[in-house]
């Protein structure tokens, strides 16, 4: 691939730029669309965005993870998260995530039956679930016997983009693909492949416009530098504690080994004492063994 003119969409800023202003919220509404498979009636016409914080504790840890809340004209809220890295735990936050944008719709009272359904899309830059094959996995509440959607409130998609196959514009199948090639790959696209990637899916252009450097005021431009700069740090921070954890335990390892040898001496210092027919509390005295030891 090309040297791109274009950003990369899993930068923070970029992706709110892209899917969490009022100005392309167009984007946004295709982009669920196409991700969720609705179409004709089901399909989603307008969005309302929502505060992003759900919980200032959480979203105060919160490290590498960019988020957009979102309401449709029904009333079906949705999240859609850019996970840059894998965080243990993942799959518990966006559950809670789920449940705490589900409750906070219930105001005072207990009307119960007015709640709206949850749709939780994750875009994962890591591998969330090794034992799965497929890049994109869809989860919802079923009856274990009988495989029954009774429960019809809560909706996940995870989509894993180091899974996703498929390296070339050209081998691209559908608006699904394109969606994640431009996640995966839109840092890397040149203005010739992006010709190839459009076809009739002017969304995708408009996607790709939003990422274009030179679209960028100096003041953006800097922000989402700055942004690098962040993961950057944040990832160094995590290298020197590993290195420092494995030196500890190198240091640890010496220390106890150090140990181990001495006792082993003083054991071997006693056995030749015992061949010799030295008293007991002599070979006490001499090697600091007990005499249960000895």
């Amino acid at each position: 691939m090309a040297l791109s003119k274009f950003l990369d969409v899993k930068n923070d800023i970029a992706f709110k730029r892209i899917f969490g202003t009022e100005k392309n919220k167009d984007i946004l509404i295709h982009f669920l669309n196409d991700i969720l498979g609705f179409t004709g009636v089901n399909e989603i016409k307008e969005i309302e965005f929502l505060s992003t914080i759900q919980d200032p504790d959480i979203a105060a840890k919160k490290q590498s993870i960019v988020d957009v809340l979102c309401r449709d004209e029904n009333g079906v809220q949705i999240i859609v998260e850019m996970q840059v890295a894998k965080t243990k735990g993942f799959e518990k936050r966006a559950q809670y995530y789920a449940a705490k944008a589900y409750s906070r719709q219930a105001d005072k009272g207990d009307q119960y039956h007015d709640l709206k359904e949850i749709i939780f899309i994750a875009i994962a830059d890591c591998i969330l679930f090794p034992c799965k094959s497929m890049y994109k996995s869809k989860h919802t509440i079923r009856d274990e016997d009988t495989n029954e959607h009774d429960l019809k409130d809560f909706y996940f998609i995870f989509i894993e983009l180091p899974k996703f196959p498929k390296t070339k514009e050209e081998q691209l199948s559908g608006i699904v693909e394109k969606w994640i090639y431009f996640f995966k790959y839109a840092d890397k696209t040149s203005e010739e492949d992006l010709e190839r990637i459009i076809g009739s899916d002017l969304i995708i252009k408009r996607a790709y416009e939003e990422l274009n450097r030179f679209n960028w005021s100096e003041k953006e431009f800097i922000a989402y530098e700055q942004e690098i700069k962040r993961i950057l740090d944040e990832q160094a921070v995590l290298a020197q504690k590993l290195d420092d954890a494995r030196e500890e335990g190198k240091i640890e390892g010496k220390i106890e080994g150090k140990i181990e040898g001495k006792i082993e001496g003083k054991i071997e210092v006693a056995k030749a004492m015992l061949a010799n027919n030295v008293d007991v509390n002599t070979i006490v005295k001499c090697t600091g063994l007990s005499v249960d030891e000895v």
